[in-house]
């Protein structure tokens, strides 16, 4: 391939993965290719696309981004795993998807800029940007809800004063509490 040809492929390169903060990084080299494309059509019903890589060429275009550390570690056949609803969700699905493909090597990724590269099986333990989200909105909400137990009281009230209007109505006697 000419030196114009290997320009062009790592522009395009770059074009694709210049956005990106989180890539995982796997080896579909163990599987056949209808098992290659069971695994993409899996991943793709969840939004992860898997992208075949030439590792020279990320190292080109991954050397001045925040992806670089990944570029540095690539080493033999290497696939590159974007998307979804967050890496986390990601790196889960992959998990998952070595129970039916053992063949599919999981190898390391990056989640969100960190320049540390993690084992898949790690970023799979971490918490989804669901989770997170729900804890936030559980931790914001208990305050509301500890002070709407406390003003519970007024139902407490409510029942005394239903309590004395039917004494009253009977024509009983309100004895006073001491």
């Amino acid at each position: 391939m000419s030196r114009e040809i290997k320009d062009l492929v790592e522009q395009e390169l770059a074009k694709r993965y210049r956005d990106f903060e989180s890539v995982m990084v796997v080896s579909v080299h163990g599987l056949s290719g209808t098992a290659v494309n069971e695994v993409r059509g899996e991943l793709r019903k969840k939004d992860i696309e898997v992208h075949v890589v030439k590792n020279r060429a990320m190292r080109r275009v991954l050397g001045d981004t925040v992806l670089a550390p990944l570029g540095a570690a690539l080493d033999g056949p290497c696939a590159f795993v974007t998307g979804g609803p967050g890496p986390v969700d990601a790196a889960k699905e992959l998990l998952r998807l070595t129970k039916d493909y053992p063949a599919l090597e999981l190898k390391f990724g990056l989640v969100d800029g960190d320049p540390e590269l993690l084992d898949i099986e790690q970023i799979s333990k971490r918490k989804s940007l669901a989770e997170l989200h729900g804890e936030i909105v559980m931790l914001a909400v208990s305050p509301a809800r500890t002070i709407a137990g406390c003003l519970n009281v007024g139902g407490k009230v409510a029942g005394c004063i239903k309590a004395i209007i039917d004494k009253l109505e009977k024509d009983e006697t309100i004895s006073k509490v001491a």
